[in-house]
């Protein structure tokens, strides 16, 4: 028998093993994700714990972004729902916001205070950076979950380049991108699924 070398089939997939578990798995991921928290999100959930496969994580991540709110924040509460119900959304949720909202009240005081620095300007101007090579370094992660999507390799790298011409290039609304783009993969990938 050959092993698949697809890390979503090596090993079974766990499960929180109670609230407690789901609250503090959340709480951890919203404390590493200082400019963006979908790489740790990805590498956590899929990677670490291993509650989700990466086609799992997508689903759920391509789902949140169709969503009012924070993609991750989606995320969680889906993840939360899926494994405790309503109580299960609200931990993870809480998880999520609970421990960055003080941060970021406390951060917002001091930055009040300190805006004027230089050194406080560059510093953002750098985790801006940072931030942004962290959700490229997750989409190539994420890009060999293609192989095995109903539109295609192709199909689907020419809607991903085309969102992003039209979020990034010509500044489009997130939301009519969505609006756009969003009906017509449904469309392909519904005829694909048909053949």
């Amino acid at each position: 028998m050959a092993i698949s070398s697809d890390d979503s089939l090596a090993a079974p997939l766990a499960r929180p093993h109670g609230l407690g578990e789901l609250f503090w798995v959340f709480n951890r991921l919203a404390l590493q994700g200082f400019g963006g928290v979908l790489p740790v999100a990805q590498r956590e959930l899929v990677e670490r714990v291993r509650w989700l496969t990466r086609e799992d994580f997508l689903e759920l991540l391509s789902i949140g972004q169709m969503l009012p709110g924070p993609n991750v924040v989606n995320v969680a509460l889906m993840i939360g729902d899926r494994f405790f119900g309503l109580r299960g959304a609200f931990v993870a949720l809480a998880g999520m916001l609970a421990a960055p909202t003080v941060i970021v009240l406390a951060l917002a005081a001091l930055y009040g205070h300190f805006a004027e620095q230089p050194a406080v300007a560059g510093a953002l101007r750098g985790m801006g950076a940072v931030a942004a090579g962290l959700v490229l370094a997750t989409a190539i992660k994420l890009a060999a979950t293609l192989r095995r999507s109903p539109l295609g390799v192709g199909l689907a790298s020419a809607l991903a380049v085309a969102t992003t011409a039209l979020v990034a290039l010509w500044r489009w609304p997130l939301v009519w991108v969505l609006a756009a783009l969003g009906p017509l993969a449904l469309t392909l990938a519904a005829r694909r699924l048909r053949r």
